[in-house]
């Protein structure tokens, strides 16, 4: 049992004013017997020693009701928030737990109270508290939001408390916590007072020299910024009061921090910050907006833009603006629904001043983040983690009658992540659903490849178990294993899977080689050579879609080398004909008999010659033989008849050259049912068979009669001129390709 807490006269004093103000704030709410049953619980836990001095010998039951007195005014929690504020200071000792708090005060306050727990829990794994992920994980792990806030508003008051303390190790490691963690998450609930408290407090503390500089020199020029202030803002108020505006004008000095944070940024002494203060200027709106309906809400805020952008323009034709210092936020409202027109115009003296345009309402929000938006509603968010959980809580909220409805408000944050601690209390993120693997690729390539399950906090798993937010994960590894490809599917994270993948690569590779060497040995015994293609048809005849999966199976030998051995002589043997029982003829015994069909000879196909003139009697060369498509020219013969050529025909370099003067334009114009006759050389392996194909081929062609073939062979191979009659050179094109198709052509062209 502790020594009994002690309180002092002044502690008690403070205790009955707070309890006081508290009453008056948010007495309404409070269920009947709340006041009586929390304060028999602290006084049998201070009789029982249950409650003690913290690190800072600050008295835990005051500082209790100071963090709650931020947490309604500045914040504007309401019952359940507040009494899970004072319990908690008897939870953390033991004393008492949220299964009670369930019991005694109802279900929100043991869920603000347990969401308490769990935050507290995650300090004990001493992560690093300046990461983003740290940030998320408490956003995502404290269930109710409220929990966040409470924890902003109880930092707060311990800044505010430990000024004079002595411990400084324990100052320093609250103050660091204060500008890393809970300043950012102030920032980002739109709580811009007490994010900038934060952050001042935190220099002044671990900066002392800093902080007391800038401090000292804003209060030797407070003077002279004063008469500044008046002299820029006087012409401003009288051009303003003319147009029929209601405002009321503020200078605002940067916060401490921000002062500091700019003259390191700019490498510059405190005189060389020229935007030291802002001048804010806040149109009247009406007082009373939460019982206004939507319609009219939304007609005063135009009214409301209208009139901000009515002052810009009265300002800025008095000062020159900045364009590249304007800021709009009124048109898009930040995703934590500030609005305010920003901009900075040169003043007198040639000194460039800020200037924030804004309503009154929107200066609430501004100036008291969630809290003023509980008052206000139709505020609209953009999409994304915290800002999309703002936007639910204010649909939430303009849901119900009052702030109330934040009792019942849970938050589901980041649904599509997870965050976990390495056993070092590093903070890594991960999509929902992954796994031990996942984190073993994260952490190094050969992790990952080696990996055989895992540890979460401290129990062992297997590498599919999934990870889930608040684990402390440990890798296990066997030099033995290796990566296989259905680990694929055991990964979310794109960064695994791209490492898996590689991984198999190189390891496809390395068996690839092996077997290939392997198979070159063994060939080279039976001194037979490898060939490529033949090899490549030996292992699709073996059954296998993929090339390394064949080397797979050799390098693990599931598969016999002399196996793979006489498969590819049966196949080279085929495609060599070896296998055949007799010989193979030659092509040149191959005889073709002309077809019986006759073939109109007519030629109604248009030909345009020279300029635009058609119906001019043509004939058509038999030296290249164009046909329906082929780029032409025309050439006027001796006796005035014109004959067509190609124009890649063998004689046309000689006519263009001797007889210039007679070449003509000529272009196909019109496709009538002509043919025309043109010949094809190919040349192959000298088999008949290979030509039987060619005659085949050309046989069942639509629309192309082959009239003629002319087949001579020596050497191995065969060459053979064909004429066949076609339409056009899209029939003609596509013939040649199907001819170059057939096993044995070595060349096919048109002659």
């Amino acid at each position: 049992m502790s020594e009994r807490l002690i309180f002092t006269e002044t502690e008690r004093q403070e205790i009955g004013n707070i309890m006081q103000e508290l009453r008056q704030s948010i007495g309404n709410l409070l269920k009947a017997d709340d006041e009586k049953k929390l304060t028999d619980l602290m006084t049998k836990a201070i009789i029982e020693g249950r409650t003690g001095r913290n690190v800072f010998g600050l008295n835990p039951v005051l500082t209790a009701f100071q963090t709650a007195k931020i947490a309604v005014e500045e914040i504007g929690m309401k019952r359940d928030g507040v009494m899970a504020t004072l319990l908690y200071c008897l939870v953390q000792n033991g004393f008492y737990s949220a299964d009670a708090a369930r019991q005694d005060f109802g279900e929100g306050v043991a869920t603000i109270i347990h969401g308490l727990v769990r935050i507290h829990d995650l300090y004990k794994k001493n992560p690093i508290i300046e990461s983003e992920n740290f940030r998320n994980l408490l956003l995502s792990f404290a269930e109710d939001m409220r929990v966040i806030l409470i924890m902003i508003a109880d930092r707060v008051n311990l800044m505010r408390q430990i000024r004079d303390t002595e411990n400084i190790d324990a100052k320093r490691q609250v103050s660091e916590e204060a500008s890393y963690l809970y300043a950012p998450l102030a920032h980002k609930l739109g709580l811009y007072q007490l994010k900038s408290e934060l952050e001042d407090l935190s220099l002044k503390y671990l900066e002392h020299d800093a902080y007391y500089m800038i401090k000292e020199k804003l209060n030797a020029t407070k003077r002279s910024r004063d008469a500044y202030i008046e002299r820029f803002i006087k012409p401003i108020d009288e051009r303003l009061k003319a147009a029929g505006l209601r405002f009321h004008m503020k200078g605002r000095t940067k916060s401490i921090h921000s002062i500091w944070q700019k003259m390191k940024k700019q490498k510059c002494g405190f005189e060389g910050i020229y935007d030291l203060f802002a001048i804010r200027i806040i149109i009247d709106t009406p007082e009373d907006l939460s019982t206004i309906g939507d319609a009219e809400l939304k007609k005063l805020k135009e009214r409301e833009k209208m009139q901000c952008w009515q002052t810009f323009s009265i300002i800025t034709d008095m000062y020159q603006p900045n364009p590249k210092r304007m800021r709009d936020w009124l048109s898009v409202p930040k995703s934590n629904g500030y609005e305010s027109l920003h901009i900075t115009v040169l003043g007198p003296e040639q000194k460039w001043v800020e200037v924030q345009i804004r309503t009154e309402r929107m200066d609430d929000i501004a100036e008291h983040g969630l809290a003023a938006h509980w008052r206000y509603k139709g505020i609209k968010s953009s999409d994304g983690g915290m800002e999309e959980w703002l936007a639910n809580i204010r649909t939430a909220l303009e849901a119900g009658d009052d702030m109330q409805v934040m009792d019942q408000f849970k938050m589901d944050l980041y649904e599509d992540e997870v965050y976990v601690f390495t056993p070092k209390g590093d903070l890594l993120k991960f999509p929902k659903g992954a796994t031990i693997l996942d984190f073993a690729y994260h952490i190094h390539s050969k992790i990952g490849n080696t990996c055989v399950g895992g540890k979460i906090n401290g129990k062992n798993v297997s590498f599919r178990q999934q990870l889930q937010s608040g684990d402390t994960v440990e890798v296990l590894t066997s030099a033995n294993q290796t990566p296989k490809r259905e680990w694929l599917k055991m990964v979310k994270s794109s960064r695994a899977k791209s490492k898996i993948r590689l991984a198999i690569k190189e390891s496809q590779a390395k068996d690839g080689l092996f077997a290939k060497e392997l198979l070159e040995r063994r060939f080279k015994n039976r001194k037979i050579e490898i060939e490529e293609s033949t090899m490549m048809h030996t292992i699709k005849k073996m059954g296998f879609k993929e090339v390394s999966d064949f080397y797979k199976q050799v390098a693990d030998e599931k598969i016999d080398a002399n196996e793979v051995i006489e498969k590819y002589i049966e196949v080279r043997d085929h495609n060599l004909n070896l296998n055949a029982p007799k010989p193979a003829q030659s092509a040149q015994e191959f005889e073709y008999e002309n077809p019986d069909e006759q073939i109109a000879r007519k030629n109604d196909d248009v030909l345009v010659i020279d300029k635009n003139l058609k119906g001019l009697d043509f004939t058509l060369a038999q030296c290249c033989h164009p046909i329906y498509g082929d780029p032409v020219f025309g050439f006027v013969t001796v006796s005035g008849g014109i004959k067509v050529h190609r124009t890649d025909c063998p004689n046309a370099p000689e006519l263009r050259k001797r007889f210039g003067y007679r070449i003509v334009k000529a272009r196909w114009s019109g496709k009538g049912s002509s043919q025309y006759a043109t010949t094809l050389r190919v040349i192959g392996n000298d088999d008949i068979g290979i030509v039987s194909n060619i005659t085949n081929i050309i046989a069942k062609e639509e629309k192309i009669v082959m009239r003629s073939i002319n087949i001579d062979s020596h050497d191995g191979l065969f060459s053979g001129n064909i004429v066949v009659q076609l339409d056009d050179t899209s029939k003609l094109e596509a013939l040649v390709k199907k001819l170059r198709t057939v096993r044995g052509v070595k060349q096919v062209t048109r002659l």
